[in-house]
């Protein structure tokens, strides 16, 4: 009984939301030019947001598996920390380092890039939040790769590099993939970092909440319905990950 109260209570609020904006936020994303630049926008700066933290946390999670570093619980905090604070202080604390005032800020301004009120400013805020979620998931994916198949490599003439390329990053891709999936959802859903660091141009959240302070929630339940179902995305993936990640176990028995 307890366990379908939590279930009932979790979902369906959302059910919900979508059962009465679903239709509404579908026909937005064809009618609605504001909401479907917020989810044009949302969706190249959550790629390139998951697509930088793939490049750029990759190394950090094959280091955090593979090697004994000093200063590694000091690291862990470091990629915890984003995950714990409010996400509202997240955005002062990137408005601090990028803002015009800033010695940062500054010299980017005067090279002519602009972090605040930019979608540059969407990429760093997305990066903040949702990239230790990547190294997580991609140290733990290295991590259950035997060391020893890149031993027996590095005994054939590979160097670090080639041998993880050619024996640890396709033991490990679907977790690598799984944990990417994860990021880009989490940068999609972001709206406290964002709002402070980079209100203009707004993606989808940030849409959502203008709608509901200005025209209540009439008019924010579209924007709202739209996000639930462009969230549906990243979920099905998983989904697809995780059943054809359970088919192959069976096959190699079968085998």
């Amino acid at each position: 009984m307890g366990a379908s109260l939590l279930l009932l209570f979790l979902a369906g609020p959302t059910a919900l939301l979508v059962a009465r904006g679903g239709s509404a936020g579908i026909r937005g994303v064809f009618s609605d030019g504001e909401l479907r630049g917020a989810l044009t926008i949302t969706a190249l700066t959550a790629t390139t947001a998951t697509l930088l933290a793939v490049v750029l946390g990759t190394p950090l999670a094959w280091a955090l598996a593979r090697r004994r570093m000093r200063g590694a619980a000091l690291i862990d905090a470091i990629l915890d920390l984003p995950l714990l604070i409010p996400h509202p202080v997240a955005g002062i604390a990137l408005l601090i380092a990028f803002g015009r005032d800033s010695p940062l800020g500054g010299a980017l301004l005067a090279l002519g890039v602009r972090v605040v009120s930019s979608p540059l400013g969407i990429v760093c805020a997305m990066i903040f939040v949702a990239a230790p979620l990547y190294v997580s998931a991609a140290r733990e994916a290295i991590a259950r790769v035997e060391p020893r198949f890149e031993a027996v490599a590095r005994t054939l003439g590979d160097s670090a590099w080639r041998s993880f390329r050619r024996v640890t990053l396709p033991l490990a891709s679907r977790g690598l993939l799984a944990g990417a999936v994860v990021t880009w959802a989490r940068a999609v859903s972001e709206f406290g970092a964002i709002v402070i660091l980079a209100y203009q141009p707004r993606v989808a959240s940030v849409l959502a909440y203008d709608r509901f302070t200005s025209a209540g929630l009439r008019g924010a339940l579209p924007v709202a319905a739209a996000l639930v179902l462009f969230a549906l995305v990243p979920l099905i993936v998983l989904r697809a990950l995780s059943a054809s990640g359970a088919r192959a176990p069976r096959r190699a028995d079968a085998a």
